[in-house]
């Protein structure tokens, strides 16, 4: 039993209790606390032991790495055959853009990923991030358009794999946040009409699946255009990747709009800041930090909902994966194909995942646990 210390009063440290600390303790408080961890333990055990020696099997000690085409690929021990991917990945990775200009997705791709990379650096939260996109998104479309600085002309019809899809994820993240949250601010408008509109937008669009509208945007939008105007069809499908984003960030935001003490609007009213002030440096900033995770979870499933856009024909990564698997010479390598654009995605979302966790705990939003 602990005593007081008859000098402060107060009990003196003691150690940690035995079989609680270390490698032990974490073993036996994380995985065998209860009767119902000790059972998916040995379950999850189970899996592993009888699932991951066939996998690695498969993945790594029979595959082949050097195959020069399908029929040497069979005839060998019978593991995966990454020599499909060694192969096709550029045109997975690149789609139908020319095949001797293929560096400049490459490097748009990198300008691309340099941009997004300096957005999560805290130092550059300032005016030189807007030069920074300004000047990147620039590249970008030199790089993929060319028609500049001695480049060869693709049109987008051309563009495709990872760096389409780079570009709608992270056009449709960076129009559909702002968007969502001045529907978030409509929603909760004490103007009827604005507030009317705002709620129909969000309820129709959350209402119906983005294939609808990927669909709508490719078939309909061009039936009520004026006649001779057109709108390109990637276009289109970012506009109905932003339209689908918006709505789900909207009501996201007006969570944590919500969440937020009334008290603290009443006082920068009595301060005398404007409704625009109080939402720009007192609401918003707060609202924001809460709804961290579920914004980063829409952001992670509109990144992967990209692939939708192979029902109107655009080239992104799992059409791009799909038409390498229609080389005669290489037919039947469904699996390796699509576990390859599965790692990519994964690495993605991942990297989004934890940066998502390291944000939370840096603004300390109380949910970092």
């Amino acid at each position: 039993m602990n005593t007081p210390s008859p000098d402060t009063g107060l009990i003196a440290a003691q150690p940690a209790p035995v079989g609680k600390a270390g490698v032990i303790g974490w073993v036996r408080t994380r995985l065998f606390a209860s009767p119902l961890n000790i059972l998916m333990t040995v379950l999850v055990v189970w899996l592993l032991m009888m699932g991951l020696p066939p996998l690695l099997e498969w993945a790594l000690l029979k595959a082949n790495f050097t195959a020069g085409n399908a029929q040497e690929c069979r005839a060998g021990p019978g593991g995966a055959c990454w020599a499909f991917i060694r192969e096709k990945y550029r045109l997975i990775l690149f789609g139908t853009y020319p095949y001797d200009e293929q560096w400049r997705p490459l490097l748009a791709t990198l300008v691309l990923l340099a941009v997004i990379v300096c957005s999560a650096i805290r130092r550059f939260w300032n005016l030189w991030l807007v030069a920074i996109w300004v000047v990147g998104l620039a590249c970008v479309a030199c790089l993929m358009w060319g028609g500049l600085a001695g480049l060869t002309y693709v049109e987008n019809t051309r563009w495709g794999g990872l760096p389409l899809t780079l570009i709608l994820s992270t056009f449709g993240i960076a129009f559909a946040f702002p968007v969502g949250v001045i529907l978030a601010l409509g929603r909760r408008s004490n103007m009827p009409v604005i507030k009317a509109l705002c709620v129909v937008y969000i309820e129709i669009i959350r209402g119906v699946p983005l294939i609808s509208l990927l669909f709508m945007s490719s078939v309909m939008l061009p039936l009520f255009l004026p006649e001779g105007m057109s709108i390109d069809k990637l276009l289109r499908a970012q506009i109905a990747i932003i339209m689908f984003a918006a709505a789900y960030v909207a009501e996201t935001v007006r969570g944590g709009l919500q969440a937020i003490d009334r008290g603290q609007i009443e006082g920068a009213q009595s301060i005398g800041l404007t409704y625009w002030q109080t939402m720009r440096k007192i609401v918003l900033p707060q609202a924001l930090r809460i709804v961290i995770p579920p914004l980063v979870s829409i952001f992670i499933a509109l990144f992967k909902d990209t692939s939708l856009v192979v029902v109107i024909g655009i080239y992104d990564l799992t059409l791009s994966a799909k038409a390498s698997l229609s080389d005669p010479l290489w037919r039947g390598f469904s699996i390796e194909a699509y576990l390859f654009i599965s790692l990519i995605y994964f690495i993605f979302c991942f990297a989004m995942s934890r940066y998502s966790k390291q944000l939370e705990s840096r603004l300390d939003t109380g949910y970092s646990h």
